[in-house]
């Protein structure tokens, strides 16, 4: 197995739409930023910077596991996939599916501790039980999206779950959206299938928006003070507000468009097109929770995976090699 196997296996450049999961979860539940909250079993805030690490390793594996599962349909749907066209083995996927799985758990209880070990758990749990039992059932795209809900969750860490509900409510809306979309990648999907995950598109920016406008609101700084004192906090208060306003923005413009072409045109390639588009907005709607949160420090990190990501995406189209797909699916 080469490396470009490898790569072609795990869909590496999917993965780079997890790495900001746990991100908007620790900001979203005071692990970090300016309203950071120490308590008692608290790991270092540094310590945290393995967790998107955690969540890449877990993504990646179940990629692997994906088209482990996947080997026979793909052999006559996707014959291009590592496995269907040789270039994997089946007890090498299986071994990938395994080892990244194993490394994302050691990661997760290395940077949030056991406050995100807790977490990691089922959410390996869950990424094993939608691609080996769930997949292919009606539940699919529900045990997809508390993977992803589970994912930001355990950037919070048990004790902070309640504060960040709502930014794991938004990645799991829209995951849920992708997933049923990604069912039509092959046969086609539906205008009613299709407008239901645009509406859940707005929806989400929607809430995001409000939200941020919401705690700008109720900020300490949010009341007119005098001096220039006053003025720093008050702007320190507004900008990670706009910055969450304009990420929603981004997302929303990411993946509204091609949601609507699916909509008025629900074929295979316009629902395969919505699919790739959802998973690649999911980064500019994490830094939109995590500018939420006050973490404009992720916001930087989530804009150079962004840069990164669209920079393999320009090098891939450029390759002579068959494309293996993004999908979930």
């Amino acid at each position: 197995m080469t490396l470009r196997d490898y790569l072609d296996l795990v869909r590496a450049p999917a993965v780079l739409s997890v790495v900001g999961d746990t991100l908007a979860g620790a900001a979203a539940g005071g692990r970090l930023g300016p309203a950071r909250t120490p308590r008692a079993g608290d790991v270092r805030a540094w310590r945290l910077a393995l967790l998107p690490l955690s969540s890449a390793c877990l993504y990646a594996g179940g990629m692997a596991l994906n088209d482990y599962a996947d080997r026979e349909l793909d052999a006559v749907e996707r014959p291009e996939r590592p496995l269907p066209s040789g270039r994997v083995s089946p007890t090498q996927a299986l071994g990938v599916a395994t080892g990244l799985t194993a490394a994302g758990l050691t990661l997760a209880a290395a940077g949030g501790g056991r406050r995100s070990f807790v977490l990691a758990v089922p959410l390996a749990a869950s990424v094993w039980t939608y691609d080996l039992v769930a997949k292919n059932h009606a539940s699919g795209p529900v045990v997809m999206a508390a993977c992803r809900g589970l994912d930001v969750l355990m950037g919070a860490g048990a004790g902070r779950v309640r504060s960040a509900l709502p930014a794991a409510a938004a990645l799991t809306v829209h995951t849920a959206g992708v997933t049923v979309l990604s069912r039509g990648e092959v046969h086609g999907t539906t205008p009613p299938v299709a407008a239901a995950v645009a509406a859940g598109t707005v929806g989400v920016a929607g809430a995001v928006a409000v939200g941020a406008l919401r705690s700008l609101r109720s900020s300490p700084t949010a009341e007119p003070a005098l001096g220039r004192s006053g003025a720093g906090r008050r702007a320190r208060a507004v900008v990670p507000v706009l910055a969450a306003l304009a990420s929603a923005g981004v997302y929303a413009a990411s993946c509204l468009p091609q949601q609507a072409r699916a909509v008025g045109a629900p074929d295979a390639a316009n629902a395969f097109a919505a699919t790739k588009a959802g998973i690649r907005s999911m980064v500019p709607l994490q830094a939109a929770l995590a500018a939420r949160g006050g973490s404009l420090g992720s916001v930087a990190v989530l804009a150079a995976v962004e840069v990164v990501g669209r920079a393999l995406r320009a090098r891939n189209r450029r390759s002579t090699s068959p494309n293996p797909g993004l999908s979930e699916s």
